[in-house]
């Protein structure tokens, strides 16, 4: 879901006061570089990008991930309520269960990306940072009055991720059921280090891990518990965008915007099949006029030639030098060891190997569009 294309380039808006995160002075101590990035001061990088980076693919990473909201929503017909409002089948989801979902508008355009689960007493939804305030907002403008929109400002979100996650997480972890029971887009109440804890199998880099709410109070003992652990190092936000990246996970303000609908962005697979005979949820019926026709532009990934990155906002021009697509996220991506970048291009080019032309401060590039993800996602589906 969220972090910066290019975590090192601060939005001057951005610096206006900005929140502190409930372990700001525990990321100082470990010598994190701290930037402004969705109104909150942030570590974007500890002993550098492509270490952390490398350190993730093969081990574990924890990322503080704080600065996104979190929402309890409740009440009678909630799940219809929430229906009508994201294209997710929600009425069908068990208790722990996930969601990858979209907050949409009425043209169809995408307001947000979200992750939403069914708890006990509502729905658990995560959005991201710079959006939540409007996303609360729209929420509270669009359901119905009974409904209650609790924003779970006393608690921490952390994300550890990698492929020795569950090693890591194991030895600290009590629950009603061993840690293994959860699978991929599954969560359940635990005990993580003597504290209590929502935990969900879950993230944003394509590796195995999990994302962990727990009391905003209790963050430093719980990081330096998990920490202890010679399998996991703090990972800032430089490298979560890099892994993101790689695994071809859009990030929105970026690969997402109002003006982009979900086929535009190769997100059909949030429309359940109900939801879409059904229909109910804003932009509908554009919504599958485009999936029965195809959108006029889609997100692909492209290899870039050469070792220089193609960042974020360069154009893709055809042979007479017409603009014909943008980049929306890129960088070099150290899993594979060549730069890579997300863009939008015509339909009709939007196929793997084509080859396409980038305009980056005057300068050409070449680029191949390729299948996303750049590097195999390895979430765990099969209880262990």
């Amino acid at each position: 879901m969220e972090l910066a294309a290019d975590p090192l380039a601060v939005d001057e808006a951005e610096a206006v006061e900005p929140l502190l995160l409930p372990l700001d002075a525990w990321h100082r101590a470990r010598g994190a570089r701290m930037v402004p990035f969705a109104g909150h001061i942030m570590p974007v990088q500890y002993e550098g990008i492509m270490a952390e980076h490398l350190w993730v693919r093969q081990s574990a990473g924890l990322f503080d991930v704080s600065h996104m909201g979190q929402l309890l929503l409740s009440g009678d017909g909630i799940d219809i309520a929430l229906e009508a409002l994201l294209p997710g089948d929600l009425t069908e989801l068990s208790v722990g269960q996930h969601r990858y979902s979209l907050l949409l508008g009425e043209n169809g355009g995408i307001l947000d990306d979200v992750m939403v689960s069914r708890w006990p007493s509502g729905f658990y939804m995560v959005v991201n940072g710079a959006t939540k305030w409007d996303d609360i907002a729209h929420l509270r403008e669009h359901l119905p009055d009974e409904a209650t929109i609790n924003h779970l400002e006393d608690r921490a979100l952390l994300a550890l991720q990698g492929p020795r996650a569950v090693d890591a997480l194991w030895p600290l972890v009590t629950g009603e059921y061993p840690l293994d029971g959860l699978v991929f887009m599954r969560g359940g109440r635990f005990i993580l280090a003597g504290v209590e804890a929502y935990i969900s199998r879950s993230g944003y880099t394509g590796e195995d891990g999990f994302e962990i709410s727990i009391p905003a109070e209790a963050a430093a003992a719980v990081v330096d518990a998990l920490c202890a652990s010679p399998l996991i190092k703090p990972i800032g936000l430089g490298a979560r965008d890099s892994l993101r990246l790689e695994a071809g996970l859009p990030l929105y303000g970026h690969d997402l915007d109002p003006e982009t609908t979900p086929i535009m962005a190769d997100l059909g697979f949030a429309l359940s099949k109900r939801r879409r005979e059904e229909g109910g949820f804003p932009g509908h019926a554009r919504i599958m006029a485009e999936r029965d026709a195809g959108a006029a532009a889609k997100r692909v990934g492209l290899l870039v030639e050469g070792r220089q990155p193609v960042r974020e906002g360069a154009s893709v021009v055809d042979d007479a030098g017409a603009t014909i697509g943008r980049v929306t996220s890129g960088g070099f991506a150290p899993s594979v060891g060549a730069p890579i970048a997300m863009a939008y291009l015509p339909s009709a080019l939007a196929v793997p190997g084509t080859t396409v032309t980038l305009v980056q401060r005057g300068k050409l590039h070449r680029a191949t569009v390729t299948p996303l993800p750049f590097v195999p996602h390895r979430y765990v589906r099969k209880g262990g």
